[in-house]
């Protein structure tokens, strides 16, 4: 009667030989040891060379047979194929931090700054199954040496044409993660409101967005207070562009009441762009616009308005001093602002200072996470708002 054994079936790239006949060969992974309450670790490094001492502590761990590997030219060993796509998948900002192991890799901000992922992108490299990558999400704001990602070469030995193919679509898309630097703002703030305007309420917007503005080491250019007044409003913005300011936020006067104008006043400044209203809660009646400040700075010599409230093309004619533009963004915060923690002004403003332009639709893409739970204890970013 024979004695049958069962076949042992080698990953791609390996045979198997019986532990008893391994001394002397040589460990392609490392070898984990488990000792319930006790210990959790390795036992054997990968490179170790099998020793006859090593054969009992081998079968204790269960391993009645170890791998060889056997590479081919046409695949590649985990760790070689963890630095390619973590190569490829790393924009400017990003960074491995230190060697491979056991075929993975991690990814870790190289500045401070605002965390791009390319999420299609990214959906296409984790659809080709041998290779993963999982990050943090999109647009967090992460600082330098901080854990983003983690990618990895999920078997032992993998076919170089499904690495090749991983690292076709991150350079497709010049790299699937990336950190943008987020400039230092210099905000002028013009707080909106006959109530405060005329001291009949105390301001409860300034040192809520001074403290925003400081979080990015931002300086305060100026604050201006403003009656509900669409000209006077329009001025105290001229003021603070003219000074220097390259954002510029706005408090109040963002409803429906028949007082509240503030958002007449930005459109009537000329902007190239404004966005009225966002899916976020708080913050739906939340206005992102773009002013030229070289129109601004015409509109200033001139004392010229440009009559359809958009168009600078008739004011920038015949001032060559005034050729070299840029758009000033210009953020109207609602009421909201004043008493809840966060809101979509958060989200925005960091991808406004890593210059981002934000529109129609990435407004509208915040509505899915743009729901705040508001929790006894904001834990935000740790939290689904935005997300």
């Amino acid at each position: 009667m024979c004695d049958m054994k069962e076949p042992v079936v080698s990953s791609p790239g390996t045979r198997t030989v019986p532990v008893s006949e391994a001394v002397g060969m040589v460990l392609p992974h490392d070898i984990t040891e488990i000792r319930p309450g006790e210990f959790k670790g390795r036992a054997f490094r990968k490179g170790h060379i099998v020793r006859e001492e090593d054969i009992e502590h081998l079968k204790q761990l269960g391993k009645e047979h170890l791998f060889i590997l056997e590479i081919k030219e046409d695949e590649m060993h985990e760790n070689d194929a963890a630095t390619a796509i973590a190569t490829a998948l790393s924009e400017e900002g990003i960074t491995m931090a230190g060697e491979p192991n056991e075929g993975k890799i991690n990814l870790v901000a190289d500045i401070d700054g605002l965390l791009n992922v390319d999420r299609e992108a990214l959906l296409r490299f984790n659809m080709l199954g041998e290779v993963m990558c999982a990050t943090i999400h999109n647009n967090s704001v992460v600082k330098k040496g901080q854990l983003v990602a983690g990618t990895r070469a999920i078997p032992l030995v993998i076919k170089k044409s499904i690495i090749d193919e991983a690292v076709k679509i991150a350079e497709s898309v010049h790299g699937v993660l990336g950190v943008k630097e987020i400039r230092k703002p210099k905000a002028g703030i013009v707080i909106t409101g006959n109530e405060v305007f005329h001291g009949r309420i105390k301001d409860a917007f300034e040192p809520v967005i001074r403290k925003k503005i400081k979080a990015f080491d931002g300086e305060i250019i100026g604050v201006r207070f403003a009656p509900d007044d669409v000209k006077i409003i329009e001025d105290r913005i001229r003021e603070l562009i003219n000074a220097g300011a390259d954002l510029i936020i706005t408090s109040g006067g963002m409803s429906v009441d028949p007082d509240d104008v503030t958002r007449f006043a930005i459109r009537n400044l000329g902007v190239e762009e404004m966005h009225y209203g966002s899916p976020v809660l708080p913050g739906s009646m939340f206005l992102v616009a773009y002013v030229s400040a070289q129109a601004e700075k015409q509109e200033s010599a001139e004392d010229h308005k440009p009559e359809n409230g958009c168009s600078q093309a008739h004011i920038t004619s015949g001032l060559p001093s005034f050729r070299a533009s840029r758009l000033i963004p210009i953020l109207g915060i609602p009421a909201c602002g004043m008493y809840a923690d966060i809101t979509v002004f958060d989200l925005v403003l960091p991808r406004i200072l890593a210059g981002e332009k934000i529109g129609r639709k990435e407004l509208a893409e915040l509505g899915h996470g743009g729901l705040c739970l508001k929790c006894e204890t904001c834990r935000y970013p740790v939290c689904p708002f935005g997300k």
